[in-house]
C-alpha cells in the first residue's frame, strides 16, 4: 500500500476547514457499513474537528487522503480503532442513570438471591455490559454484586464487558476512574475502590475486577458468549437508524437466556422493536420463557 500524502503545514489550517457534503456522505457510508452508526449531515461540524485530529496525528494532507488511506486498511488496523474513538462518545460514569441501579440493587439482586435460596436457579450470574465504554458500567455492575448478594465466593459471576474501540477497553482493563466519574458513587460503596494519595484518582479493588473481563466486539456481529441473564446496552441505540438497530437486538436477544432481561436506554426507543418481550419498566424487557423446561436447560 502506497504512503499517504503528508500533510501541507502552511496550508492545512486554511484549506481543512470542513468536509464538503460529498465528503461527509463517503464518510458516513463507510462508519454505517462499519459499525451501524448513523452520521447525519448536522453532524458536519463535528465530524470535521475529528477528522482533523486524525490528520493531525497521522500526517494526512486531506480528507480525501484520509478517506482512502481507511477505506484500505484492515478493520483491526490500530488507525481505524482511532478514528472510531475520535467519532464515538463515551461520556460515561459509575452509576449514571441511578433509578435502574436502585432497581438492580433493591429488585434484581434480592430476587435472584431469594429464587437461588429456594432451589429455583443455580447459583450463577453472567451479565453483558453491551458497548462499555471505558469500563465504568461493567464496574458499576461489580459493585453492586459485592455490596448485595450475600456469599459471593458461592456465585459464579461473570460481568463481560464489550465495545468496538480497543483503546476504550484498554483504560476500562486499568479500572482507573477520575472524580468525576466516582461523583455518583454512594460513601458505602467506596471501600470496593482504592482512593490515590492526590485524592483525584480511584481504582477498582480484586473484589471487583476479578468478577469483570473485558473483549472488543462489534455490535453489528454476532458475540459467541453466553447466554446471559442480563444485557445492558444502554445509550448507544440512540446513535443506529432502526435497520441497525434490529440488527443489533437481534444479535442481543440470541444471547439472552429464556427469561432473561434486556436493561435498554430510556432514550432508546426499543420498546417498539422488542414487542415479543414482556415490559417491565420503560427501559427493562424480560424475554419470553422458553415454552418448557427441556428448551431451558438446553440454553443453559
Amino acid at each position: 500500500m502506497s504512503p499517504p500524502e503528508l500533510l501541507k503545514p502552511a496550508s492545512f489550517e486554511t484549506n481543512l476547514v470542513q468536509v464538503t457534503d460529498s465528503q461527509l456522505a463517503r464518510y458516513a457510508r463507510m462508519i454505517y457499513d462499519r459499525t451501524g452508526i448513523r452520521v447525519s449531515p448536522h453532524k458536519k461540524t463535528l465530524l470535521s474537528n475529528r477528522l482533523r485530529r486524525r490528520l493531525r496525528e497521522t500526517g494526512i494532507a486531506g480528507f480525501d487522503a484520509y478517506y482512502e488511506h481507511l477505506r484500505r486498511l484492515r478493520p483491526n488496523d490500530p488507525e481505524w480503532d482511532a478514528f472510531l474513538q475520535e467519532i464515538t462518545t463515551h461520556e460515561t460514569y459509575l452509576f449514571r442513570d441511578e433509578v435502574q441501579w436502585d432497581w438492580f440493587r433493591q429488585r434484581f439482586l434480592p430476587d435472584l438471591v431469594e429464587s437461588a435460596r429456594s432451589g429455583g436457579r443455580p447459583r450463577r450470574l453472567w451479565i453483558w455490559s453491551a458497548a462499555c465504554s471505558t469500563g465504568d458500567e461493567p464496574y458499576t455492575i461489580a459493585c453492586c454484586i459485592a455490596a448485595g448478594l450475600p456469599d459471593l465466593s458461592t456465585w459464579e459471576i461473570r460481568v463481560l464487558g464489550t465495545d468496538i474501540g480497543a483503546g476504550a477497553l484498554e483504560k476500562a482493563e486499568e479500572a482507573v476512574f477520575c472524580q468525576r466519574a466516582m461523583h455518583l458513587v454512594r460513601p458505602e460503596h467506596h471501600r470496593f475502590f482504592t482512593k490515590a494519595r492526590d485524592a483525584h484518582i480511584w481504582q477498582a479493588k480484586p473484589i471487583l475486577r476479578k468478577m469483570v473481563s473485558f473483549r472488543r466486539h462489534n455490535l453489528m456481529e454476532p458475540l459467541a458468549e453466553g447466554p446471559f441473564d442480563l444485557v445492558v446496552l444502554k445509550n448507544v441505540l440512540i446513535y443506529f437508524d432502526v435497520t441497525s438497530k434490529k440488527r443489533v437486538l437481534e444479535n442481543v436477544r440470541s444471547r439472552i437466556r429464556a427469561g432473561g432481561l434486556l436493561m435498554a436506554g430510556a432514550a432508546d426507543g426499543v420498546a417498539d422493536l422488542v414487542r415479543d418481550y414482556q415490559r417491565i419498566q420503560p427501559w427493562l424487557f424480560q424475554r419470553p420463557l422458553a415454552p418448557n423446561a427441556r428448551s431451558d436447560r438446553r440454553e443453559r
